[in-house]
């Protein structure tokens, strides 16, 4: 009897301190947080993958108390919704474009302008460096978002059904998919193109059918999202060195301890390591991939490209009136 009473007292006794561990552990401000991280990213992208790459990484440095919860595929937001989601909290994480917040910040049209950057080591020194976190980040915090850095998209190439672009005056005529938002908009005009707003996820039908006759996305994406299957040609123009940045609810981030922001801010840089690491892998292999399948792929003159593009900015005085232009000479010295 005094055995089993003995056994009472110490089951008692540690489901006591168990809940009392609970307490603390709310009470400190440590209790699990859940994130969740939507995309528009499909399967087998390494954008997709980064998304678990995090996760995990999260939890790893966590010890669980924060809980990454991945929804890729536009499964919860279009692209053109997930910035409002984000801000409005229906969403704690997302993959921002500097042409989405180019929207609320004009002068962010300039980053993601037609041959801004000329290579992806230019990309990541401006937008994961100094001049990323004094220029850029505060304003982004402004908006409601706590930037993480930013990711490797890829160098955007123009992708067509059925006319081959050998050159600039090629895409004269060519009703070129683009994001629906104006910096988006723009890069078509300047590209030479008629640029049509449509989501991501309508694209693929789009281009099966003719709807459009183009759109221009990195390479590692035309693989991914299987435009390969109802495009036939390929032309390399590199117009931009194209990134996303991921974002975090600022009232979401605001909620977590310092040590959470930290390992979410360590497991991000991670993520962004391995994301850009698998992009340029990927791009490096890709043409000869697209070969294979029976694509025409094609090398315009991209001198002619960048004088023809930039000279379209320079002649928006809308656009390119909002922009800094020591800034913009800062970046571009840092290219040489």
């Amino acid at each position: 009897m005094k055995k089993k009473m003995l056994m009472v007292m110490l089951v008692l006794l540690v489901t006591g301190m168990m809940v009392w561990a609970a307490g603390e552990k709310e009470s400190d401000g440590t209790k699990p947080v859940e994130l969740i991280f939507t995309s528009v990213s499909v399967p087998g992208d390494s954008h997709t993958e980064a998304m678990y790459v995090f996760a995990d990484k999260v939890e790893e440095l966590t010890g669980g108390s924060v809980e990454v919860k991945v929804y890729d595929s536009g499964t919860l937001f279009t692209q053109e919704n997930e910035y409002d989601a984000l801000v409005n909290g229906d969403a704690d994480m997302a993959y921002i474009s500097f042409p989405t917040l180019a929207t609320q910040i004009p002068s962010f049209s300039m980053f993601g302008s037609g041959y801004f950057f000329s290579s992806y080591d230019h990309m990541t020194s401006v937008l994961n460096g100094d001049i990323a976190e004094e220029h850029i980040w505060p304003k982004v915090r402004d908006l409601g978002m706590q930037p993480l850095g930013s990711m490797y998209l890829g160098s955007r190439v123009i992708n067509t059904k059925d006319k081959k672009i050998d050159s600039y005056e090629d895409m004269e005529g060519v009703l070129l998919r683009m994001p629906g938002s104006e910096s988006w908009l723009f890069l078509g005009e300047a590209l030479g193109a008629n640029p049509t707003p449509l989501s991501f996820s309508e694209l693929y039908t789009a281009l099966q059918t003719g709807a459009v006759g183009g759109q221009d996305n990195p390479l590692p994406t035309v693989e991914k999202a299987k435009f390969y299957e109802v495009t036939k040609y390929l032309a390399i123009t590199n117009h931009v060195i194209d990134s996303i940045m991921p974002c975090v609810n600022l009232d979401k981030w605001n909620s977590m301890t310092a040590e959470q922001q930290e390992a979410v801010s360590e497991a991000m840089d991670y993520a962004i390591a391995f994301n850009d690491e698998e992009r340029i892998a990927s791009e490096n292999s890709l043409v000869e991939f697209f070969e294979g399948e029976g694509m025409v792929v094609t090398y315009p003159d991209i001198a002619e490209f960048r004088e023809n593009v930039q000279a379209a900015y320079a002649g928006n005085s809308a656009m390119t009136s909002t922009w800094d232009m020591d800034l913009y000479k800062t970046v571009q010295e840092m290219a040489k």
